[in-house]
């Protein structure tokens, strides 16, 4: 963007990609990636493989297969459980390659800062899911899942065009982040003891 640092463009680019990426991945190198082929923006180097026709169509493809799993109470938390070992890791490679050739020590940082932007967003989702689903309707899993996807898109949008937004904004996120988790954390809890006293078994929650 005009006017803008380009080192604050480049940390909001890592950090909108990292944060988008723990709550969906595919939507965010989908929506990156076509920006990108058209010209909308300009890619670092180590990204401009988001905007090859492949990426972007596999990218399609799964988007269109979590837009499905995410309507479905059950699937959903299935789905983000097998994605925890996907979101956080592609988090953390989307923020590094944002940097693009600097120094070692600054790649890795935005990568370590990357993962633990994609793994606040994705535990606050799975979480928020996990509580949703003890409700017998579907329309809390649809509201969620597309709240989600506006949510990603909204904050790609603002990270692109008014990075310094974004980052103000991200900024007030974390910050709820860290005070909900442990909320959402003990509200889990108590909804595995509940299940395990219906079921018959013991539960041991796990450590805090």
């Amino acid at each position: 963007m005009a006017g803008v640092d380009p080192t604050v463009s480049t940390l909001a680019l890592a950090s909108g990609l990292a944060w988008a990426s723990g709550i969906n991945l595919y939507a965010a190198v989908l929506l990156v990636g076509i920006l990108g082929a058209n010209g909308a923006i300009h890619l670092p180097s180590d990204l401009q493989v988001l905007a090859h026709p492949w990426v972007i169509g596999a990218a399609g493809t799964m988007y269109l297969a979590e837009f499905l799993a995410d309507k479905i109470p059950g699937l959903d938390s299935l789905w983000d459980t097998l994605h925890t070992l996907i979101r956080i890791p592609a988090g953390a490679v989307l923020a590094a390659g944002s940097v693009g050739h600097v120094d070692p020590a600054l790649t890795l940082a935005a990568a370590l800062a990357g993962g633990t932007l994609s793994a606040g967003a994705h535990a606050l989702k799975a979480g928020t899911r996990i509580a949703a689903n003890t409700s017998p309707e579907p329309f809390s899993n649809w509201t969620l899942s597309i709240g989600e996807d506006l949510t990603v898109l909204a904050g790609l949008w603002t990270a692109l065009s008014h990075p310094w937004l974004f980052l103000f904004c991200l900024a007030l996120s974390v910050l709820a982040c860290a005070l909900l988790l442990p909320l959402l954390w003990r509200g889990i809890n108590r909804l595995c003891r509940r299940l395990a006293a219906l079921l018959g078994v013991g539960f041991r929650p796990p450590p805090q």
